[in-house]
């Protein structure tokens, strides 16, 4: 569960909010001296105190109100995913591989100057097909950049799928705190459905809508209090001459009246929804790119799953995508693994729902593969 003081000086820990004291915290991560605790290199801390403390700080901005124990038993996935394209490679280098068997030149050997191109590309090469041929070498220069992709952030992605973290990413709560509190008093709709289950994760496809009333900054200010009574009967007074020039100028058709030049000045105000954004929030104000927000409706749709390609991962974090951080984090999880979950654990594992496509003339349910299959 998360700390009592989760903004603390102290310790400076970042969290998903949008207070102005998180940003002080953020600033003191990035650019004090705070930020040689985390240069490991130049550290003379053990290799378990590395991953603790990075461990430490991942986890106090991905989803600190999670218990460990149940973050490392349901949240916590085995392998980290492979991001790149899955292609027919290894039937085209079988095919290919063939080819060359029968013919002299389609060897490595037979070809001049290609050496260092793979069989299929050599045989392209050879029979003249030179765009297919440089077509597999930027496919496969793609595959090579692909496998560079920062992948260690990726260890958070069913953190990011649960409905609270969801309207949080969407800009609809300015802390995750918040949004947990809208899903839990019945401010959240899920797929059109009133939905009061913060732990839930949604699947691909699911369109989360949240009651504009429950959103903080778009409801109008507070009403100043009420003046003293010495102060409302000198208001009174002023009040009552500004009325009477009005009376004595409204005699006059020629002279407008306040009325008419406020109507004129002003649109009406009640028919505008108020914007009233907390301090210092635009440095976390951002959509990321798996999610697509209607503000007009205050709904949006989960797209697909995050994901990383070359230099750039998908999941917003105050640390480096593939930096010691992360990298240590995961090791730190690598190394305290929970064991394989009972029936009795999988009873009470939270809401994790599936992506379902319904394609016409095709059954929901895909068809049991025999056991033959697999030998």
């Amino acid at each position: 569960m998360r700390d009592r003081n989760v903004f603390g000086i102290k310790r400076a820990l970042p969290r998903m909010s949008w207070s102005p004291r998180n940003l002080y915290n953020l600033y003191r991560r990035s650019l004090t001296e705070l930020k040689d605790e985390t240069v490991f290199t130049n550290s003379g801390n053990s290799l378990f105190q590395q991953r603790w403390k990075s461990k430490q700080l991942t986890r106090a901005y991905h989803g600190d109100f999670i218990n460990e124990k149940i973050f490392k038993r349901w949240y916590l996935p085995s392998t980290l995913p492979d991001v790149r394209p899955r292609t027919s490679r290894i039937a085209s280098s079988a095919s290919a591989a063939a080819s060359s068997s029968s013919s002299p030149l389609g060897t490595k050997k037979g070809l001049a100057g290609v050496g260092v191109m793979d069989d299929v590309q050599a045989l392209m090469k050879w029979a003249n097909r030179s765009k297919d041929a440089q077509r597999e070498q930027n496919l496969k220069e793609e595959e090579d950049l692909l496998a560079q992709a920062p992948v260690a952030s990726l260890m958070y992605e069913e953190v990011e799928r649960r409905i609270d973290v969801f309207i949080f990413r969407c800009c609809f709560a300015h802390s995750v705190y918040d949004a947990r509190r809208m899903v839990i008093h019945g401010w959240v709709k899920l797929n059109g459905r009133k939905h009061t289950n913060a732990n839930t994760r949604i699947a691909p496809g699911d369109m989360v809508s949240v009651d504009p009333e429950a959103i903080n900054f778009l409801q109008k200010p507070r009403e100043p209090e009420k003046q003293p009574a010495s102060e409302s009967t000198e208001s009174s007074t002023e009040s009552s001459t500004e009325e009477g020039a009005d009376a004595e100028a409204s005699k006059d058709p020629s002279t407008p009246t306040r009325e008419a030049i406020q109507y004129f000045r002003e649109p009406n105000k009640d028919e505008l929804t108020p914007l009233n954004l907390p301090p210092y929030s635009a440095p976390f104000i951002f959509i990321p790119a798996y999610i697509e927000v209607n503000f007009l409706t205050c709904s949006a749709v989960f797209v697909r799953r995050p994901t990383a390609r070359y230099n750039y991962s998908e999941i917003p974090s105050p640390y480096e995508a593939d930096g010691e951080i992360m990298r240590l984090s995961w090791e730190w999880y690598n190394k305290v693994r929970p064991r394989m979950r009972s029936k009795s654990q999988l009873a009470r594992m939270p809401e994790n729902r599936k992506e379902v496509r319904v394609i016409p003339g095709v059954s929901a349910h895909p068809a049991k593969m025999s056991t033959t299959a697999l030998i």
